[in-house]
């Protein structure tokens, strides 16, 4: 999860178990404007099996489906779900079994699925060092119900939606920028997983070019420190958000916060 850094310094801000794990978050955002319900990333889904899942030893009693209906919402009154990028993680509950498992279904039958062509095409046709975040069963389906679309960089999908595409994590990912209370809060997705990624040399083994992602981090922090942008992180364990500032030549974590603080 930190690529070069050593683990005799990242294990003081994210430590390890018994097993050589960190424990991490799948944690999705959910965006109501006016008629629309906008779901950002779904998790890893529950269609693979035990085999599948005995490697990332899931824990906790959230789900995103307990999620929603304490906010008073279901499945059904998803109107969109936007997918930051096609890794297992992000959106492997897209998708799931139908009830007599014998084939599968949409998971938001009601929603539009929203990808971008290039991010699609290397998604279906994948490297083979990448391919085994790209599941078939999580991403095909999609596109044969008919409920796929994509955007185009520079595209909105609200007035209020608007979003970033890198490239150093995996071709053409996501990450929504979003006006919420006169502020802006970006979805990082897999840019900067959690605030333990906030220095630049954190980079990510996963990542296909790290030294993009470095140069993406650069510009990203820059701005968002200008901004005065408030960061979502999908994975961290136990920041949901924060703000930055600029200490001496290093941007730096500022303000611990959460959504239900703005």
């Amino acid at each position: 999860m930190f690529g070069v850094v050593p683990k005799t310094i990242w294990n003081k801000i994210n430590p390890a178990d018994e097993n050589n794990m960190c424990n991490w978050a799948l944690r999705c955002l959910l965006v109501e404007e006016n008629d629309r319900l906008i779901l950002i990333d779904n998790g890893n889904g529950d269609k693979q099996d035990e085999k599948f899942f005995s490697h990332y030893y899931l824990n906790g009693d959230d789900t995103l489906s307990k999620s929603l209906r304490s906010h008073g919402f279901t499945e059904d009154d998803i109107t969109d779900v936007f997918l930051t990028h096609l890794h297992f993680d992000h959106c492997g509950g897209s998708v799931k079994w139908n009830k007599g498992r014998t084939g599968y279904e949409l998971t938001f039958k009601n929603a539009t699925y929203w990808s971008n062509e290039r991010h699609w095409e290397w998604a279906t046709n994948p490297n083979a060092r990448e391919k085994a975040s790209f599941l078939k069963e999580n991403i095909l389906p999609i596109k044969e119900s008919g409920h796929l679309k994509f955007l185009n960089e520079g595209e909105e999908l609200t007035p209020y939606f608007k979003t970033i595409w890198v490239n150093g994590h995996t071709e053409a990912m996501m990450l929504p920028v979003i006006k919420y209370n006169n502020r802006t809060i970006v979805y990082c997705a897999d840019l900067l997983p959690s605030a333990g990624h906030i220095p630049l040399p954190y980079i990510m083994a996963y990542d296909m070019r790290p030294l993009v992602t470095l140069e993406e981090k650069t510009k990203f922090l820059k701005e968002a420190t200008l901004g005065d942008y408030i960061l979502f992180f999908e994975h961290d364990n136990s920041i949901e958000c924060c703000s930055l500032e600029v200490v001496g030549e290093k941007v730096k974590m500022k303000e611990k916060l959460m959504i239900s603080d703005l």
